[in-house]
């Protein structure tokens, strides 16, 4: 064996990448076929196998701790390069709905996570480098498009957030953040905005949920095209309300708390709620 440069070994993911973006289109829909024939069995689980997924994500995470670190580190400096652009461009409404719409992307940003966990089920070894594996899987051209999904999802929530804000506080911007929180806070525009915002969000978590959960680590492991792995996920939710609804929450507070200290808690959030999501995927579905 011989140690390869940095420069090489990215040249031969990126072909790996390419070769499965051309060839990814030939299993994204099975439209000849019965979905529910092709559709893996989904399973009903507790709130007690919530716990459970989330000890074996912190356990994923104690194992590769220093790589997922390294990994995750993206997650932080990306939201604060945005956050300081928003700010920088007058767009502090903006700040909150960025922030929760790491949920929305979450199921595609953790693939590099899922395929870590896949890797430390199946006994293989593994490290920040291996995570980038799903660049070699034939199916990376149909992750690649079901994650277009989310993004068109975080997108459209953006562009409705902004819709809301014109709507209650806007169409002026806030002088600063102080005075923005004063107005959502001390006004009835202001909790307008925090009911219907929130009530809307909801709606886009739901659908980012029930399209991504179960998605992703499906598509890692098993040969399906993307209808199979989204009506799969969208099946899985369906026959778990209430567990889901509180992975929800849990995912949202998680969100909520990494991000509050400049961003940096997600550096722990993200890998933690990533490893968690491929278990409960294993819960679930069979």
């Amino acid at each position: 064996m011989t140690i390869r440069n940095p420069l090489e070994w990215g040249a031969d993911q990126l072909k790996f990448g390419s070769h499965a973006l051309r060839t990814g289109g030939q299993s994204v829909f099975h439209a000849e076929e019965n979905l529910n024939l092709l559709a893996p069995a989904v399973h009903r689980i507790g709130l007690r196998d919530l716990r459970d997924a989330l000890v074996k994500g912190f356990e994923d995470f104690g194992h590769y701790r220093t790589d997922v670190l390294y990994l995750c580190l993206i997650y932080p400096v990306v939201g604060l390069v945005l956050a300081r652009a928003m700010v920088g461009q007058d767009m502090i409404p903006l700040l909150f709905p960025l922030a929760s719409g790491f949920a929305l992307i979450g199921p595609f940003a953790a693939i590099g996570l899922y395929e870590m966990s896949r890797r430390r089920e199946l006994g293989e070894p593994s490290s920040w480098g291996a995570a980038f594996g799903v660049l070699r899987t034939p199916r990376f051209g149909v992750i690649l498009m079901v994650g277009a999904i989310l993004a068109a999802i975080f997108v459209l929530w953006m562009v409705t957030a902004n819709i809301i804000y014109n709507a209650t506080l806007g169409p002026d911007e806030p002088a600063s953040l102080g005075l923005f929180l004063d107005e959502v806070f001390g006004t009835t525009a202001g909790w307008t905005l925090i009911v219907v915002g929130c009530g809307v969000g909801l709606v886009f978590a739901v659908a980012a949920m029930a399209i991504g959960v179960v998605s992703f680590p499906l598509l890692l492991d098993r040969d399906v095209g993307a209808d199979t792995a989204i009506w799969t996920s969208v099946r899985a939710v369906v026959a778990n309300p209430i567990p889901m609804a509180a992975w929800g929450l849990i995912v949202a507070a998680g969100l909520v708390v990494g991000s509050i200290p400049l961003f940096v808690g997600l550096i722990v959030v993200m890998p933690v709620l990533g490893h968690a999501t491929w278990h409960l995927y294993r819960k679930m579905v069979n």
